[in-house]
Formats: structure tokens, sequence, C-alpha cells
């Protein structure tokens, strides 16, 4: 599980919101790696748009991280069926 954790920690995940116009990369343990935003939305008056874009993007992001990290803790316990269930790590 160890060799599993070290894997995850420098798994990268990018979430994207608007048809790609906000973009946020996440690191294994949730870290902010980048945001990228379209030029579209540095507009007088977007705010609200582009502060929604940008927490849809960060929950996009998060999800595939935590689905990442669920398949590679499923892999890694692989024989032990049925004993670690709701088990998730601390991240």
């Amino acid at each position: 599980l160890q060799d599993v954790q070290q894997q995850l920690e420098s798994t990268v995940a990018e979430g994207a919101a608007g048809a790609g116009l906000v973009k946020v990369r996440l690191r294994g343990k949730g870290e902010l790696d980048g945001v990228s935003i379209d030029d579209s939305l540095m507009q007088p008056g977007e705010r609200d748009i582009l502060e929604d874009l940008l927490k849809a993007a960060h929950a996009d992001a998060r999800r595939k991280l935590d689905e990442t990290t669920e398949q590679a803790m499923k892999a890694a316990a692989g024989g032990l069926g049925g004993m670690m269930p709701g088990f998730k790590l601390p991240f």
C-alpha cells in the first residue's frame, strides 16, 4: 500500500468546466497544481461566472482524483476481498 500511496501522490487530475474554458489541475493529495482560464472570461461583469466555473472545475478534478485513488486502492487490496469496506485514505 505504501507504493500505491507514493504513486498516487504524483498523480495529477485535471478538471474542466464551461466546455473547457476553465481548467484546474490537482496533485495526489488535492494540492492545486495549476489553473487555466480562457481569455474570453476576463471581462468586466464576468466575475460570478468565473467563480462558479472555478468551483465546478475544482469539483471535477477532485472527483477524478478520488476515482483514481479508489481504483488504485482496490487494485492494491487485491485478494483482501470484503475486509476493507468503506476504507478511505486520509486525504
